[in-house]
């Protein structure tokens, strides 16, 4: 078949078959059942204009739902929160607007000091001593830092709590399948880890434990408690925490923590953006996957950046490398950094405290209403509820998408134990005109 559509004609067609040696498309696509192949045109509508494209394209845009046509009560990893105009602005330059390290640093002297400064906050946040320039995005951090504590405990084999974010379970399972490494999960009483099973854990083959700082569910680890139980069994302790929830939380580094990952999105970043930070200690500095920026002075004296501490193209040398990260997200650990600029730490914690104040009034609400409970008991801005028998869960979220509400993730999709459990967060987006509006929206479904 020679679809009309196509530019090229007949002539064109036979001088490149020609040149590879053939007599006819079929024979170049000989290798692909015939049953399969399509013989008929395209189903192809008339060909639009430039501005009848660009409206057809904005009304098939007006069926998608935004978080500006919705009250947004959902987190679960990725959360509403408000970008200021001026990582937009800024970003947008074209200077900045990459994905990737500069692979001839020495000339990007304003792409590695802005990597710099996003490691430095990091740090700051923390309370590590280095970091990284990024990953893909959290899942791939926690992964990375389990196939990281293994080379430096010379061990295969991970604990991780089974109350961190199951998308995250899923990468780290597909990493562990992989590097043939053996993943055993901490078991769970409702919204926090159970302990006592992990105190009974005796056999020192662990290379590391690894919780989530606030975790899945929104409530908050015996940090003190797990980081001894770990240091006793002769593992490293692995901490994914939330950068922003850290404004208000004690550091990962008081208790420990040997290395700390997570996902930046909390800072500034749209739900469609993610990407991961790691930090560590000094002592494993060489282990670190990715590439890390570092300050020096030039022969004049001036203050100079490069990439340091690791080979300059240890990524790509297979079985001798940290890691197959070769890249990072340079854009958007750029958007968190002039975020983390642009807020301080005070604007931090203003927004985070915000949002905890909100998330306290919908969860005193919901304990409220007979037959509702709150299932944690130390939370900041997300948490759970199990709802009555005679409630369904998703009979609820579509009543509220009725509403014009998106009103929490179904725990039940993902965690056999949830049952009629739903996860609610706040952001320091939602009004007290949404919580009220919500609250009057479950009275009515009594």
């Amino acid at each position: 078949m020679q679809n009309k559509l196509l530019v090229h004609n007949d002539e064109v067609r036979k001088e490149m078959l020609d040149a590879i040696g053939l007599a006819s498309t079929d024979e170049l696509f000989k290798n692909i059942d015939a049953g399969i192949r399509l013989r008929e045109d395209l189903d192809l509508p008339k060909g639009l204009s430039e501005i009848e494209a660009r409206e057809k394209l904005l009304s098939l845009s007006k069926m998608n739902a935004t978080t500006s046509d919705y009250a947004y009560f959902i987190g679960g990893g990725s959360y509403n929160k408000y970008s200021p105009a001026c990582i937009s602005y800024l970003t947008q330059r074209s200077e900045f607007l990459t994905a990737y390290t500069p692979y001839q640093p020495e000339i990007s002297q304003g792409s590695l000091q802005s990597i710099y400064e996003y490691q430095t906050m990091i740090c700051n946040i923390t309370g590590m001593d280095l970091s990284n320039a990024g990953v893909y995005d959290g899942a791939s951090a926690c992964a990375e830092s389990l196939l990281m504590s293994c080379r430096i405990k010379k061990k295969s084999k991970v604990l991780v709590a089974s109350t961190i974010n199951p998308e995250y379970l899923k990468v780290i399972l597909t990493y562990a399948h992989a590097g043939n490494i053996e993943v055993d999960i901490i078991p769970a009483n409702k919204t926090v880890l159970n302990i006592k099973s992990l105190e009974e854990i005796e056999e020192k083959d662990y290379a590391s434990v690894l919780v989530q700082y606030p975790n899945y569910f929104g409530d908050i680890e015996d940090m003190e408690k797990i980081s001894t139980i770990t240091k006793n069994l002769d593992a490293l302790f692995v901490v994914s925490a939330d950068p922003s929830a850290l404004a208000v939380l004690k550091q990962p580094s008081k208790y420990d923590a040997d290395i700390v990952c997570g996902d930046i999105q909390t800072l500034g970043l749209p739900m469609v953006a993610n990407a991961g930070y790691m930090a560590t200690k000094t002592a494993y500095m060489r282990q670190i996957p990715g590439r890390i920026v570092g300050a020096t002075v030039d022969r004049d004296g001036k203050t100079a950046y490069t990439l340091t501490q690791q080979a300059r193209e240890q990524h790509i040398r297979r079985d001798k490398a940290t890691s197959n990260i070769c890249s990072n997200q340079a854009l958007l650990t750029l958007s968190a950094t002039i975020y983390l600029s642009y807020m301080g730490f005070d604007g931090l914690l203003e927004l985070e405290e915000n949002a905890i104040q909100k998330a306290q009034l919908l969860a005193k609400k919901f304990a409220e209403i007979q037959g509702f409970e709150v299932l944690n008991k130390n939370y900041l801005n997300e948490f759970v509820v199990k709802f009555p028998d005679n409630i369904k869960v998703d009979d609820f979220l579509k009543q509220a998408e009725l509403k014009n509400i998106f009103a929490g993730i179904n725990l039940e999709t993902n965690f056999n134990n949830m049952r009629n459990c739903l996860l609610v967060s706040l952001t320091e987006l939602n009004t007290l005109d949404e919580i009220y509006k919500y609250i009057s929206l479950l009275k009515e479904n009594i």
